[in-house]
């Protein structure tokens, strides 16, 4: 019955199940989800600048940029991109590093007394 429903889905991209419309989701893991979801604050200044960001399976980010489609699987790979665009690097820079704040916390000294 299963294979049934994703065949139908494919090729109708819509599938009713005794009458009534039902919607296909994809199935995420929750690493996944956590992913998608840490791209949040970067696609919204994205979006808020009209840069058509959006997320894709399963936890890429895309947007366009000088008239090309630019895709990142991870954050590494967005700030390697960034740091070659001042006018991008200037736009993202605190989302970026408030990310970096989050994960990095320099060695506290400790004092004797």
């Amino acid at each position: 019955m299963k294979e049934k429903l994703l065949r139908a889905a494919r090729e109708k991209c819509q599938v009713t199940y005794k009458g009534k419309p039902i919607r296909l989701t994809v199935d995420l893991s929750a690493e996944t989800l956590q992913a998608r979801r840490d791209w949040g604050s970067i696609y919204n200044i994205l979006k808020e600048k009209k840069f058509q960001p959006k997320i894709s399976y399963p936890a890429k980010l895309s947007f366009i940029s000088e008239g090309e489609i630019k895709s990142f699987p991870d954050k590494q790979k967005l700030r390697d991109f960034v740091a070659t665009r001042p006018a991008l690097q200037e736009i993202l820079k605190e989302a970026l590093n408030m990310e970096r704040k989050i994960y990095y916390q320099p060695p506290q000294k400790h004092t004797k007394i």
